[in-house]
C-alpha cells in the first residue's frame, strides 16, 4: 500500500506549481494593467535616421548605427585614403545618400546627398 506521507510529498510541488499558473492566469486577466507590456520605440522616417547619423558622425558606433538602419541598403561606390587609413564610401539608392565609413573605428566620417564616390580630404581625414 501507499504511504500518505510519499504521496502528499510528491503532490504537494505539483500542487503548488499548478496554483501558481492559475493564479497568474486569473490575475493577468483580471488585472490586465499589471501585465508586463512591451512597447516599441516609433519607427524612424529614412531621413531622420539619417539625420541621427549625421548628428553621430565620427563617434565609435556611429558605423553600427549606418548597418542597422540601411541593412543590405549599401553599395560600395568608392575608395579613398582617409580616417585610420582607407575609407569606403557608401551609396544608398533608396535616399541619394553617400556615407563615408571608416571600417578600423566603425564610424562614419562624412554625409552627402547624392552620388559622391571621392569626398574632399578634410572631410574625411
Amino acid at each position: 500500500m501507499l504511504n500518505p506521507k510519499a504521496f502528499a510529498l510528491f503532490l504537494a510541488p505539483l500542487t503548488l506549481s499548478a496554483g501558481m499558473v492559475i493564479g497568474e492566469i486569473v490575475l493577468e486577466g483580471a488585472l490586465p494593467q499589471l501585465a508586463s507590456i512591451a512597447q516599441a520605440a516609433p519607427e524612424l522616417t529614412p531621413q531622420q535616421q539619417i539625420d541621427l547619423i549625421i548628428k553621430s558622425k565620427g563617434q565609435i558606433g556611429s558605423g553600427d548605427q549606418l548597418r542597422r538602419f540601411f541593412y543590405k541598403d549599401l553599395t560600395p561606390i568608392g575608395v579613398q585614403p582617409g580616417g585610420a587609413g582607407m575609407v569606403v564610401n557608401l551609396y544608398n539608392k533608396a535616399n541619394n545618400v553617400t556615407f563615408s565609413y571608416c571600417s578600423n573605428y566603425d564610424v562614419v566620417v562624412a554625409v552627402k546627398s547624392g552620388k559622391v564616390t571621392q569626398f574632399p580630404a578634410d572631410e574625411v581625414r
